[in-house]
């Protein structure tokens, strides 16, 4: 049976080098679910793998698309099913990884159909946006739809319109338009999280942080201010700079923004991903483990392991 191989968890939690040692072993390539590193422009604030760390891996959606073609959740799932249905004619098993819940919904089970919105709700949002800044849009989310709200990245303006527009054209919250029936997939699909206890993953994400810093972070954002507006760069890591350069942020502040935005999205992260009831968590360090839990479902004689409580 062909077979998708999931690996989910919170940035910075290890999912790049567990993927590249599985995809290995299982002699297969792997299709790149992060919904930043699938622009090429940007590399250094999405921690994108390089070739060699891949190590002559096939990697699908890395870098593949512009930032002046912005791609979202529906759009991507659209292509990687595509590319799928090429995939498994060479291949048995495929891996897909990271961290973009929706975007991986997207390909796992696709998404509900919201009804088409009139232009005119999201130039009004805009116009507030740009007025008044994102904290009364964040407070009237918040008041409409709290559900979705425990959710979104509240600094993120694009989902934060998104999810209003839905909202004031509907009368219903957005939350209520994401729940639908899975639709059935022509392969099996087997989720693997990935946990850290919390004060490693912290330490992870702090050291990522002076990582990118340290490898020209700063240059990369300063190369794409022209393309400040464009919704990709309006998210983590990108934004804490442009604040920076705009001289509103010190560049001790800055760092120490990005590092804790970053917590709160790896918070965020596993709070979408432990709602699946099939996935399978696992420690990072337990990569045997895993593979030999993916082996035994390949083999149709499941193992089953303990449900444990990872808190973050």
């Amino acid at each position: 049976m062909k077979t998708l191989i999931v690996i989910v968890g919170a940035t910075c939690v290890g999912k790049t080098k567990l993927s590249i040692a599985l995809a290995k072993k299982l002699t297969t390539e792997i299709i790149n679910a992060d919904s930043r590193q699938i622009y090429k422009e940007l590399n250094i604030g999405t921690d994108k793998p390089s070739a060699e760390a891949t190590k002559g891996i096939p990697h699908h959606f890395l870098g593949s698309q512009s930032i002046l073609a912005p791609v979202n959740a529906y759009d991507f799932g659209r292509l990687v099913l595509k590319s799928l249905s090429q995939l498994f004619q060479k291949h048995e098993v495929v891996i897909m990884v990271g961290g973009s819940g929706l975007y991986i919904q997207s390909v796992c089970e696709g998404l509900p159909n919201i009804p088409d919105i009139p232009k005119s709700y999201q130039e009004q949002l805009q116009i507030e946006y740009q007025t008044s800044g994102l904290v009364p849009l964040v407070q009237e989310l918040e008041q409409q739809d709290p559900t979705y709200f425990s959710q979104v990245d509240l600094h993120n303006p694009r989902r934060i319109i998104r999810a209003l527009e839905v909202i004031r054209a509907t009368g219903q919250p957005f939350s209520s338009w994401r729940k639908s029936s899975p639709s059935k997939r022509p392969f099996r699909i087997i989720k693997i999280g990935l946990h850290l206890p919390r004060i490693v993953l912290y330490k992870n994400i702090e050291q990522r942080v002076e990582n990118m810093i340290a490898s020209g972070l700063i240059n990369e954002v300063q190369s794409l201010t022209a393309y400040e507006h464009l919704s990709p760069l309006q998210t983590l890591g990108y934004r804490e700079i442009f604040l920076l350069l705009k001289g509103t942020l010190t560049r001790k502040e800055t760092i120490e923004l990005i590092k804790r935005n970053t917590r709160r999205f790896a918070k965020r992260q596993l709070t979408w991903f432990k709602r699946d009831k099939y996935t399978q968590w696992f420690y990072t360090k337990d990569a045997e483990q895993v593979y030999d839990y993916i082996q035994q479902i390949l083999k149709n004689k499941p193992l089953f392991y303990e449900k444990k409580d990872f808190n973050c």
